[in-house]
């Protein structure tokens, strides 16, 4: 492709052509591809062989080159806050920290499965200054995406990557493409009033929370044990923390705080969102939005074909459902998102942009992990109906791309969405009671059961896990044992024996089935240990006087929160929330 003057200008500075800049990682030494520019040559196909356990990351191809080729680039080299327009992303380097660096955490599973690298190369000083944004590998330009958003309901304009550097595109061994991203690591011409930097607490929040929802299987490919569907997986994979100062007002009210600043690097497959389209449709720049939208469907919906007249439609049903299914998963596992906007919602359907979520303890489906959320939009309950609305908005922009026939299919196949994340939904919740088969009443076992959790306040994980651990005769004689607190707090209202009666009942009705098959079955799906706002806050606090044994601690939980592990019962992460976790508080800060 023809490279503008500037950006062979600005390349040949990021790979450190220019006198006093900073080179870039490995500059001296070859990679198995070449680097970019104007006149860059291309290798020849299979002259970067993927193997596994790279420990060289000069050997490891790295390439933000899918992304720049199809696009226009912001005109504007300087890095300042601005409206941008006629661009997808802008060219911006990460801002290094000025104090020494720190590897904190880091995924073995992503780092050596996904990214094909030795877990050795985390010793590197390379790796460090790679994850830290203090150096870049040939051949990655560093980018910010153009966004916009809905927020709390309004159109808020032009957002984007305010303090996150797209830093390149992985392809691995199994040609599985991944796209690397900094958050934390300095300001763009997004940032705003932002300083471009993520606080300790959030980055230690985000981490684990990522790690947690991965391996419940939201929402990554492990979620098709309940359905045939695939996941584009979200995963974090390292943190890393600095002494730098940053301030903030965690909870806006004039209380502003020195805090630590931390980096974290994250993977999805993309990181495109309902706002990337909203941007261009609000801009008028229907012409750019239409190849971002082809760019979107070729790269990431291998199932709809180019040339297909009707293959917009087809994106929005497949967006439509797989939305309904993720907010479904969501409300299986009580995780509530915090700050549901456009700019929030992933077009691959994956969880992204973790701020003030919340695992609930007792169900309420009034729910409201962010405390800056004053109306409450965004409780645990209201997450589905948000997410019709963001469908409703992503329609809207892909309107002026359809035809009038198009817009009437797709205007019902938005109204089918409801019907999907119900089915959905109750399908979940079926097998997290263990049932089999279709009986006309299960739904009405559900609410029931969830009516009862409410007027009692027991805990969500628990209850289920509780039910999917105690036998059916423990629950015939009403007999519940002191460890199935959740159970004996359920107990405790006069409707409780009805709904026994009912679930024995239905539980009879599994064909080939026993109470040892139920048990185990229901404790493959009903999680013993999830990231309570408790135990991430007790990791901060430890990680705030530079003890990161509790994130060591819950990364390794985290990763099987099935089983029953030793370490996690003298955690005590099965038990009851501490009485002082009812007064903890995150914000959109967090």
């Amino acid at each position: 492709m023809w490279w503008p003057p500037w950006l062979a200008a600005w390349l040949a500075w990021a790979c450190g052509a220019g006198a006093g800049r900073r080179a870039p990682l490995c500059a001296s030494r070859g990679l198995c591809r070449a680097p970019l520019g104007p006149n860059a040559s291309h290798p020849e196909p299979g002259h970067c062989q993927r193997q596994r356990g790279a420990a060289d990351l000069c050997a490891w191809p790295l390439s933000s080159e899918s992304l720049l080729d199809p696009f226009p680039i912001d005109v504007i080299q300087e890095n300042y806050a601005r409206n941008v327009r006629n661009c997808i992303f802008s060219i911006v380097y990460p801002t290094p920290f000025k104090s020494r660096v720190r590897l904190v955490a880091v995924s073995k599973e992503v780092l050596e499965n996904i990214l094909d690298l030795d877990i050795s190369v985390k010793g590197t000083s390379d790796f460090l200054q790679f994850i830290s944004g203090g150096k870049v590998i040939l051949g990655s330009v560093p980018l910010a995406h153009r966004y916009g958003g809905h927020q709390f309901g309004s159109w808020a304009g032009q957002l984007g990557d305010g303090r996150a550097h797209l830093i390149g595109v992985y392809t691995n061994r199994h040609g599985e493409r991944w796209e690397l991203q900094l958050k934390g690591s300095g300001k763009t011409p997004y940032s705003r009033n932002g300083d471009g930097r993520a606080v300790l607490r959030s980055s230690v929040r985000e981490f684990l929370c990522s790690e947690a929802m991965h391996y419940l299987g939201i929402p990554t490919s492990r979620a098709a044990r309940y359905f045939s569907f695939l996941f584009h997986s979200i995963l974090i994979y390292s943190l890393v923390v600095s002494d730098d100062d940053v301030w903030r007002d965690q909870f806006y009210n004039g209380n502003i705080k020195k805090e630590r600043g931390a980096i974290v690097l994250r993977l999805a497959k993309s990181w495109f969102r309902i706002g990337s389209l909203e941007i261009l449709a609000h801009s008028g720049e229907l012409d750019l939005q239409r190849r971002l939208l082809d760019f979107i469907i070729q790269e990431h919906f291998p199932s709809i074909a180019m040339n297909d007249s009707n293959g917009y439609l087809e994106f929005f049903s497949t967006v439509v459902s797989e939305t309904a299914n993720l907010i479904a998963l969501w409300m299986s596992v009580g995780f509530a998102h915090g700050v549901c906007n456009t700019d929030n919602f992933s077009l691959l359907s994956i969880t992204i942009d973790y701020g003030p979520f919340g695992f609930m303890d007792s169900y309420d489906p009034n729910f409201v992990p962010n405390t800056s959320d004053d109306e409450r939009r965004y409780k645990i309950g209201n997450q589905a109906n948000v997410g019709l609305f963001n469908l409703s908005k992503l329609l809207q922009a892909l309107k002026p791309l359809l035809d009038p026939r198009q817009k009437q299919l797709a205007s019902q196949i938005l109204e089918g969405y409801g019907e999907r994340y119900y089915i959905c939904f109750t399908e979940l919740f079926k097998t997290k009671l263990g049932l089999l088969g279709e009986n006309e009443d299960d739904n009405y076992l559900i609410a029931f059961l969830l009516k009862l959790m409410e007027d009692t306040r027991a805990d969500f994980t628990m209850t289920f896990r509780q039910l999917s651990e105690i036998t059916e005769d423990q629950l015939k004689e009403l007999h519940i044992p002191e460890e199935f607190w959740a159970l004996q707090d359920l107990g405790k209202h006069k409707l409780f024996s009805e709904w026994v009666t009912m679930y024995l009942l239905r539980l009879n009705r599994n064909k080939g089935d026993s109470d040892t098959k139920r048990r185990t079955r229901m404790t493959t799906v009903n999680p013993r240990y999830i990231l309570r706002n408790w135990m991430a806050e007790s990791a901060v606090q430890k990680a705030n006087s530079n003890d990161f044994s509790e994130v060591h601690l819950l990364q390794q939980i985290l990763q099987h929160p099935f089983q029953r592990q030793q370490a996690a019962e003298k955690a005590g992460y099965s038990l009851r929330p501490p009485a002082w976790a009812k007064d903890l508080k995150v914000s959109c800060s967090s």
